[in-house]
């Protein structure tokens, strides 16, 4: 047992590094989540409790898109992986703006900074291992309907 797990530690520290953002935003937040149910809100926006469930799958998906990254021996993983750190620290970021500060301009202009810095994420992944881009690809769609989100509540509230 012990063997197997030592062979699986890099895997699982990835993905706790990642989920484990997503718990620290949960307890951040916790006390501000009631927000979401108060702004005006565009007719797509999903239900409040969809969130943790989305979000739990997608840091999954990153944690294993960074483990294939810290796990390849290309010479351009260290300044790709500094990117992805930086990605981690905006995505923690934003919902405090968001819900705990309730500045909705100033965490639009973090959600753009983001999807960017996804967006250049996907393609220094992709020239490391291409696997490890597709698994973002989701958080981008998601993170691209935030911004929209976002948006629409910064114009309407």
């Amino acid at each position: 047992m012990v063997i197997k797990l030592k062979k699986y530690k890099y895997i699982i520290l990835n993905i706790a590094i990642s989920l484990g953002i997503g718990v620290a935003i949960a307890l951040c937040t916790m006390n501000s989540m009631n927000l979401y149910q108060k702004i005006n809100r565009p007719k797509i926006a999903p239900p409040g409790f969809i969130f943790p469930i989305v979000w739990s799958v997608l840091y999954v998906m990153i944690g294993l898109s960074s483990y294939l990254i810290h796990r390849s021996n290309n010479n351009n993983k260290e300044s790709a992986l500094i990117l992805y750190y930086f990605q981690l620290v905006l995505n923690f970021v934003w919902p405090i703006t968001f819900f705990n500060y309730q500045n909705f301009l100033l965490a639009l202009a973090i959600l753009l900074a983001l999807n960017i810095s996804v967006i250049i994420l996907i393609r220094l992944f992709y020239k490391i291992r291409p696997i490890a881009a597709y698994l973002l690809l989701p958080y981008l769609g998601w993170i691209i309907f935030a911004l929209y989100l976002n948006f629409w509540i910064f114009l309407r509230n």
